[in-house]
């Protein structure tokens, strides 16, 4: 079985995408950064073995945050063209190669698995393929002055995109060929193919793999990004803990003083568990007991924000995003209310999306049950998840 790698080449500036402070791969695109969802069709596709990023020296925080919980090699720093950026990849890659690569920009977020699968074996026919779309505007040649010089037969025209796939070492030689004789010029790894003498084949694209290059491209991708998740979800999550000894307790991943401690899995953070279950139910994924197992000792005290972040992971391989988290907690005491806000924002925190989209509410059992009688304290979370109707 061939295997397959990718370089994602994350090291530009972006500064044309309205984010002078903050590369357009790590702007947020729908609570996650544009890198992120890059990322999470690669790896989440099951079609690439080893993903390689390329990201600008500097920039080691921003992709931490991007690439946190992904199984990624090492990121490599690129250089002041993106020929280079593709080539430090490609040298990464080197001591293991791969027999196909793909190259892709990470400012494409949607490259769907059909599109990848594409890639894959069409550069298995020919040893160098490239998606491209037909060309729907007439096309006219101008000079300089703008004078109209011929007008092109779009017919025989195609706008390419990434991802581009290549067999392994030809396209690696290719690169170091170019630096060799210093040509950095080319546009895009194919055209550095054909300078090479290599076949390269042209296979559909998608429409939907849009390049984000300027500001209002953020505000196109986020309105195709909802209106491609027309699988909607809702999930629900219930969660109980008993009182023990203690001077605090844990719920919505904020410490209340309280003349009690909650007892039983992790940090016993009720709120964050329902919330948890909600994400996994939304998905049919299991619940928190099957993916964190109360009897594994690792568990024990750990802080329940792993939990909602990996039910929040679980959600953006699945190229879903949370569409709203809302979390009623029930107890006598202590009094929520005062905390309700920062809830709220740890909760929003976890799951990338924004403080509007998350919902606590608290309320009394007039003091009937475990609840009424102060022995623990009951939450119920609803979740609601956009998915797309398959990956491909």
């Amino acid at each position: 079985m061939a295997k397959i790698a990718a370089v994602i080449v994350a090291a530009g500036r972006g500064t044309r995408a309205g984010g002078a402070k903050l590369a357009k791969q790590y702007q947020a695109l729908g609570g996650l950064s544009v890198l992120r969802r890059c990322l999470d069709r690669f790896s989440g596709s099951g079609l690439i073995h080893t993903i390689q990023p390329v990201i600008r020296a500097g920039d080691e925080a921003h992709y931490r945050d991007a690439a946190a919980g992904l199984a990624l090699k090492a990121p490599v720093h690129g250089g002041e063209t993106r020929q280079a950026s593709v080539r430090a990849g490609l040298e990464a890659l080197a001591t293991e190669p791969p027999d196909v690569v793909l190259i892709h920009d990470a400012a494409r977020p949607f490259a769907s698995r059909d599109l990848i699968a594409r890639a894959i074996d069409a550069a298995g026919e020919t040893g160098a393929a490239i998606p491209g779309l037909p060309v729907t505007d007439t096309i006219k040649a101008v000079d300089q002055l703008g004078r109209v010089g011929e007008t092109l037969d779009r017919a025989r025209l195609r706008a390419v995109q990434t991802p581009q796939a290549f067999a392994f070492a030809p396209i690696l030689e290719a690169h170091r060929r170019a630096a060799r004789e210093g040509r950095d010029d080319f546009t895009d790894d194919a055209a550095l193919a054909e300078w090479v003498g290599m076949q390269v084949r042209v296979f559909d694209g998608e429409s939907a793999n849009i390049k984000i290059t300027h500001a209002e491209d953020f505000v196109r991708a986020e309105t195709m990004d909802w209106t491609n998740l027309g699988d909607v979800r809702t999930g629900t999550g219930i969660d109980v803990h008993a009182f023990g000894p203690g001077d605090h307790v844990v719920i919505g991943g904020v410490r209340i003083p309280h003349g009690q401690a909650l007892t039983g899995h992790s940090d016993a953070d009720v709120g964050l568990h329902a919330l948890t279950d909600a994400l996994l139910g939304a998905l049919a994924d299991g619940d928190i007991g099957a993916h964190f197992p109360p009897s594994d000792p690792q568990w024990k005290g750990a802080a329940s924000d792993r939990f909602l972040k990996f039910a929040c992971d679980r959600v953006a391989v699945r190229g879903g995003r949370i569409a709203h988290l809302d979390l009623t907690i029930v107890c006598e005491a202590p009094k929520i209310g005062p905390h309700r806000d920062a809830m709220r924002g740890v909760i929003a925190r976890i799951a990338g999306i924004g403080i509007d989209r998350v919902a606590v509410k608290a309320t009394t059992s007039e003091q009937l049950g475990f609840t009424g009688r102060r022995e623990g304290i009951a939450a119920y979370a609803t979740a609601t998840v956009r998915l797309p109707w398959s990956l491909s």
